[in-house]
């Protein structure tokens, strides 16, 4: 059986990432696929109410947020290594970049594009994630703008293509490649005709080309259901606990993304680090399982 579920759908951005991911690294997981849009049942029986995409489920071990699902990748699977140069800190920290600002540009400039087309249950659904407006149609203003704003980021790529590289921090590819290529998938696959903004860019479509050649590694699928009996058969990874948050341990906490989709997640703390934290819980489709958030943009309250 494959180690490495995957719960995804196959037009999310961020799953896109972790798809090339798991490509640079040669790696075989399952696509365990989830709705679009809620409701959930199987992903939030496995994350206690987190409801965003993708999370990865090795066992009875729940991976939230792309950034840990990387840090994971990683540890798990070290070679291959996503930071090629030895760079894990800045390429770690350019995620906060591409995840956000770059990836709000996108944004803007798809639904601006789609405007009326985009399904009123889809904008329901994100009004909900996000927690405020999602109006594609009010977003059509701001294109020119958030055109701007693509193009300079094209640029940054560009100029640091522009000696030769293959990629963007060398010859072989990284995470920072993953962290940029699947913004501008996202525009490609869901709004096709803005795909201008970066085809005729120098040396970003060559660039391109050769991060899909690097594909998504070896994919095989499952449904909801048998994931949801992996966990009940297996058993979490022991954890430890920074000192830090020695006070904590063993009690109740509750964790929540401090951006969108702040779904609250109420288990109690097994393990904790400068990058992460993870907390036990249980759930009758589930059994015990452990559910860890990256520290980065999420909050941690007893």
């Amino acid at each position: 059986m494959t180690a490495i579920l995957f719960h995804q759908y196959d037009s999310s951005p961020f799953s896109e990432k972790i798809r090339v991911c798991l490509g640079i690294k040669k790696l075989a997981w399952a696509a365990v696929d989830q709705p679009v849009i809620m409701p959930k049942p199987e992903l939030v029986a496995l994350t206690g109410g987190y409801r965003r995409i993708p999370v990865m489920q090795i066992g009875a071990d729940i991976y939230c947020d792309s950034q840990l699902i990387v840090r994971e990748l990683e540890r798990r699977f070290p070679d291959p290594t996503l930071f090629p140069q030895g760079d894990s800190g800045l390429a770690y920290a350019n995620a906060l970049w591409s995840d956000r600002v770059l990836f709000q540009a996108a944004v803007a400039i798809i639904f601006g594009g789609l405007g009326d087309k985009v399904p009123d249950a889809f904008v329901k659904d994100r009004i909900a994630l996000s927690g405020r407006p999602f109006d594609p149609v009010a977003m059509q203003a701001a294109i020119p703008h958030m055109e701007a704003q693509f193009r300079a980021h094209m640029a940054l790529l560009s100029d640091q293509l522009a000696d030769g590289r293959r990629f963007l921090t060398g010859d072989r590819p990284g995470l920072v490649d993953a962290n940029s290529y699947y913004n501008l998938w996202f525009v490609r696959s869901a709004f096709p005709p803005a795909a201008s903004l970066f085809e005729d860019v120098a040396h970003v479509p060559h660039w391109l080309q050769r991060v899909k050649a690097v594909g998504h590694g070896d994919r095989s699928s499952m449904s909801r259901e048998d994931s949801l009996h992996l966990a009940r058969t297996s058993e979490p990874l022991p954890g430890t606990v920074e000192p830090r948050d020695a006070q904590l341990e063993g009690k109740a906490v509750t964790v929540a993304a401090d951006d969108y989709g702040r779904d609250p997640v109420t288990g109690i703390l097994v393990g904790s680090s400068e990058h992460h934290v993870a907390i036990r819980r249980e759930d009758p489709l589930t059994g015990a399982v452990v559910v860890h958030f990256p520290r980065i943009g999420f909050s941690v309250q007893d």
